[in-house]
């Protein structure tokens, strides 16, 4: 399917898997004011009891937002989005970064065309987010 507006009720979306570098993260953090070292500091984030250096949750569901954009073709279609952190996308210091592999289903379509999605977003096998939802109205 090239768009979501072709999708049905049950019909799985494309996946994609989407790359998270350190450098991300810094740009992340200057353009959201979220500047807590656990997103670039190793030893602050291992201090805090965390696996490494971490990814901005709301940057995390920031790129399960896009990705039901740019399936819709349009960023202004996306209605509404909400979701639960459920596990951190742990950033390791080197070329690759993490993958975070994105996914969802289309759970309801409305008379007026507008598509309920169920997302996923995990990360090395397990869910990063619980309970994504995305309401889409036609383009």
């Amino acid at each position: 399917m090239s768009t979501l507006a072709d999708a049905g009720e049950g019909d799985a979306l494309e996946p994609r898997t989407v790359t998270i570098t350190r450098a991300d993260l810094v740009r992340y953090a200057g353009a959201s004011g979220d500047l807590n070292p656990i997103h670039w500091n190793e030893r602050t984030a291992l201090a805090a009891d965390l696996p490494g250096v971490i990814a901005h949750g709301m940057f995390t569901m920031a790129l399960a937002a896009r990705y039901v954009a740019d399936l819709a073709g349009d960023p202004t279609a996306v209605v509404s989005f909400s979701t639960r952190f459920t596990r951190p996308v742990v950033v390791p210091d080197d070329d690759e970064g993490a993958s975070v592999e994105l996914g969802g289903k289309v759970t309801a379509v409305a008379d007026d065309g507008t598509r309920t999605v169920a997302l996923t977003a995990t990360h090395g096998g397990k869910g990063v987010l619980g309970k994504a939802v995305a309401v889409v109205r036609p383009a």
